[in-house]
């Protein structure tokens, strides 16, 4: 669900003939988006605040609890027989070609020292436990500086962020993240105003000049995967999809059609 504050009614416009264009390529099997008004709003999340007064409703949207995610991959690994070496950095100068067939560099800034366009974007994340909010589904608040989400999970957690600074500082959430998350929560429904803080975290995403992934030949045995910005769970799939193409095939279809770069070396990265 994606809704917004009158006074921020010109952002909404603009993501909505963004949202139009993207849908223009999608299969008609795929629901479009739903513009809702009061009534419809109401009836969709009847314990939103009634200060909003229009939406968009997008059907075939969902959330991944990236935390289970997590989990599921480590316990699926470990019985395929993958080996996880913990706190160990490493560099691909640090395998031999005679190691592997393929070597796979996925460590989002820490391949900065070989792929010097990189950048750190700030970003914050605020956890609390608030039994008093009903909110059924991911609700997105358009805001001028950067999205808000709301993201609902089990036993009355909901996740509030997230931030969008220009900066590689990793030090704990500032008083004015804190306040732009926490204010636009209590405005998307009253009951936050009684949540209890569980967790405050902040970190650094890859990314590059255009905000979009690329993945680039390092040697003709290693690439690297980076650049996924603040949509790393969500993308995944399709990165993972183009990557195993560029193996099996030297080419990717998928790459293409999503716009993903594929680099054969640093100097045509910008």
């Amino acid at each position: 669900l994606i809704i917004w504050h009158q006074q921020d009614a010109s952002v909404a416009r603009h993501f909505q003939t963004q949202l139009h264009q993207v849908e223009q390529h999608l299969d008609q099997q795929y629901a479009r988006s739903v513009h809702l008004d009061t009534l419809a709003l109401k009836n969709l999340e009847p314990n939103l605040s009634p200060a909003f007064g229009e939406g968009i409703y997008l059907p075939n949207e969902g959330q991944l609890d990236n935390r289970a995610l997590l989990d599921s991959l480590l316990k699926k690994g470990l019985e395929l027989g993958v080996t996880y070496n913990w706190q160990s950095a490493k560099n691909p100068s640090d395998f031999p070609t005679r190691s592997h067939t393929w070597l796979l560099d996925c460590r989002g800034l820490g391949s900065r020292p070989q792929w010097q366009a990189l950048r750190g974007v700030r970003g914050e994340v605020i956890r609390v436990f608030a039994p008093e909010v009903q909110l059924q589904r991911p609700t997105r608040l358009m805001h001028p500086k950067y999205p808000i989400y709301i993201a609902p999970k089990k036993d009355h957690i909901y996740v509030i962020g997230a931030t969008e600074i220009e900066s590689e500082d990793q030090s704990a959430i500032s008083v004015r993240s804190t306040l732009e998350l926490l204010s636009a929560a209590y405005t998307i429904h009253s009951g936050f105003a009684e949540a209890r803080m569980h967790e405050a975290n902040a970190q650094c995403r890859p990314t590059l000049a255009n905000n979009s992934p690329a993945i680039q030949y390092l040697n003709d045995q290693t690439l690297q995967i980076n650049g996924l910005y603040r949509h790393g769970y969500l993308i995944a799939p399709a990165i993972v999809d183009a990557t195993l193409e560029l193996i099996e095939t030297g080419t990717s279809h998928t790459a293409r059609n999503l716009a993903i770069q594929i680099q054969e070396n640093h100097a045509n990265i910008d």
